[in-house]
């Protein structure tokens, strides 16, 4: 059906586009004689398809509007949304509580948006003359009203009236704090309405909203993982931190605060709530103790934590339940800034009044895209922060396809930037509102630990645990090991291991003073069972696994008090990833040419000898040390341990 897939372009066409739709939000319609097609509740325009749209039968939707409801508020609207879901067709598709609207809207093709720069005029104090100031007369304004059924009413009374005096059918319904619905027989003819409205708006713009990208500041890893856990005392929060030119504008300055204290409009609230928390101070100090203070006392206050925070010097922080949430969020409050900015050329912001935002805060229709919007995600490290380093390939990587499943979110910490993102990008499709970051990092520089933490501090607010598996391998016995290459495996096996473990237990200390009692924080080791047990012709690497056994143990006994477990986990030998079946420098090969099997041949007279030497007869998986590392993170009566994971080939005496 042609008008359908009319449909879905347009949604999609705005849906994609953030000057028009932030958040998923806005929804579009196509109707005919008996039909309806409307975008479903919880629904992204952005993607969706012919099964994103509930359809509903007219003849009942017409019924509603010459109905009697209740006068009580509540159950006038569960009334509503009972009759609503009576007239759908398509069952399991919520249809947007805004579709009476669009049935009485005399065109075919109806798209209702919330584009910033509207919103900049429809949430300014002037808002009706300066509409009819660069529209005409004729515009069709409706003053804010609470959404639902009463606007249905109200707009449904103006639209009667406005026939009767023009005799003719509005393409276009202002409504103050809230957006527009633009309405035609075609979506060329949307498209070109859009496009005027927006010309025409921003001609009268005095100033441009600013949007350089400012970098953020390398102190942020000294409280934001502090204050991610003063907000995490009934569940792990995810903070994300974003600053440009715009946020900097609002963050410094505590009398322009004062125009975004209130939200606009009924997005705003249902994604960040409608009390934010402005943090005007900017040395270290005086951040943490400000933060705690203020969070304490906003949460006695209104008794929830604060989804935004705007820090002086370091910018716009949400908070979220994971990182889907906290880049909505971002990008609603992002959005609310610019609203703020653009009102001033109309006269100034004009906030949303106290009984208005209580209705929304309240509302089950709301709350339930709230919910929606919420995203899932489950598993076993629900929402924490697991970096991984030397994660692009191999073991690494397949300990994080492991944990990405079980809801973690991943920071793949890698020297092979190309695999490093390919393997980010492949990760990514097996998350829910989890996420995975790829930071290039050189595990022997502490300067690039350090970059590693700021990366991993800015898109998540903290580390809950760190998985140090970066190793390398040159085999080879005292004849032809150069120092070189002794000097190259010791740096990244035993070396790197102290570096790493130096740079996050700074993260984790500052983490567990903050948190509640049921908080640890890891540090764990991938190993080998050559640190368990000698390896011959291969004492570079046996060497540097049982001195990072040494360094566990050390580590355990000083983080202890500071409730962070330090643990190694030692596999044994996973034979088909690249460590042993590269075919260029595997170990396989290496092996062979080092004459370590007495009598080989043949790579398979390696696999096979190795094989014989394992009771399960069988190589170690990433899925068998995801395990073990769940088992580690999950305990918490056992530090400065070496969990082998060998199938019974290092058997612990």
């Amino acid at each position: 059906m042609k008008e359908i897939h009319d449909l879905i372009e347009i949604s999609q066409f705005y849906g994609s586009d953030k000057r028009f739709v932030i958040a998923g939000g806005g929804n579009t319609s196509y109707k005919n004689e008996e039909k309806i097609w409307v975008k479903a509740s919880g629904t992204s325009l952005a993607t969706i398809t012919e099964e994103g749209f509930a359809i509903l039968d007219r003849t009942k939707l017409n019924s509603m509007t010459g109905k009697e409801y209740s006068k009580d508020e509540k159950e006038r609207e569960d009334q509503v949304k009972n009759d609503l879901a009576e007239a759908t067709l398509t069952k399991g598709n919520r249809p947007s509580v805004e579709t009476s609207l669009h049935n009485v809207i005399d065109f075919p093709f109806v798209v209702h948006l919330h584009p910033t720069v509207v919103n900049g005029l429809l949430c300014s104090v002037n808002v009706e003359s300066e509409l009819k100031r660069l529209f005409g007369n004729r515009v069709l304004y409706i003053e804010y009203t609470d959404p639902g059924y009463v606007l249905f009413k109200k707009v449904n009374d103006k639209l009667k009236e406005y026939r009767l005096l023009y005799s003719e059918e509005p393409n276009v319904i202002w409504l103050q704090n809230h957006g527009l619905f633009v309405a035609a027989d075609s979506i060329d003819e949307i498209k070109s309405i859009y496009s005027d409205i927006f010309e025409k708006i921003e001609s009268f713009i005095k100033d441009h909203v600013p949007n350089e990208k400012i970098e953020i500041p390398k102190k942020i890893v000294d409280f934001i993982p502090a204050i991610r856990m003063m907000l995490s005392q009934n569940g792990l929060k995810t903070l994300k931190v974003r600053n440009n030119s715009l946020i900097q504008y609002f963050a410094e300055n505590e009398e322009n605060q004062e125009d975004i204290n209130k939200p606009f409009t009924p997005d705003e609230i249902v994604y960040c709530k409608s009390n934010y928390l402005f943090i005007n101070c900017s040395e270290t100090t005086e951040i943490l103790t400000e933060s705690s203070r203020l969070i304490d006392e906003f949460v006695e206050k209104y008794g929830y934590i604060p989804k935004v925070l705007l820090i002086k010097g370091v910018g716009l922080v949400a908070v979220g339940d994971n990182p889907k949430q906290c880049e909505v969020v971002l990008d609603v409050f992002e959005d609310a800034m610019k609203v703020a900015f653009i009102s001033k050329s109309f006269g100034g912001p004009n906030p949303m009044l106290q009984e208005q935002i209580d209705f929304i805060d309240n509302w089950e229709v709301e709350n339930y895209r709230r919910s929606i919007a919420a995203g899932n995600s489950s598993g076993r490290v629900e929402n924490r922060i697991i970096i991984i380093t030397g994660a692009a390939q191999g073991f690494g990587e397949g300990v994080g396809r492991c944990l990405i499943k079980e809801g973690a979110n991943i920071v793949i910490a890698d020297l092979n930037e190309e695999k490093g993102n390919e393997t980010a990008d492949d990760l990514i499709h097996l998350a829910k509102s989890n996420t995975v970051l790829f930071v290039k990092t050189d595990v022997s520089d502490i300067d690039s630990l350090e970059n590693l933490m700021l990366q991993t501090v800015c898109k998540f607010g903290g580390v809950d645990c760190f998985i140090s598996n970066a190793g390398v391998l040159r085999a080879g016995g005292l004849e032809d090991m150069t120092r070189e290459n002794f000097d190259f495996v010791t740096k990244i096996n035993y070396n790197a291991y102290f570096y790493c473990t130096k740079v996050v237990s700074k993260i984790m200390k500052l983490q567990t003073e903050f948190a509640n009692s049921d908080y640890f924080a890891d540090i764990i080791q991938v190993n080998s069972k050559s640190g368990l047990q000698g390896s011959k012709a291969n004492f570079a690497y046996a060497g540097g696994k049982f001195g990072g056994i040494g360094l566990t143990q050390s580590f355990a006994l000083e983080l202890a008090p500071f409730k962070i477990k330090v643990n190694s986990v030692c596999p044994g030998n996973y034979y088909e990833g690249p460590l042993w079946s590269d075919p260029e420098n595997g170990l396989f090969i290496q092996y062979l040419n080092a004459g370590k099997v007495p009598g080989a041949k043949t790579i398979e007279d390696v696999k096979s000898f190795y094989l014989s030497k394992v009771p399960m007869k069988k190589g170690c998986t990433p899925e068998d040390v995801t395990k073990g590392i769940l088992y580690l993170m999950e305990q918490t009566g056992e530090t400065g341990q070496a969990l082998p994971v060998t199938g019974g080939q290092i058997m612990l005496s």
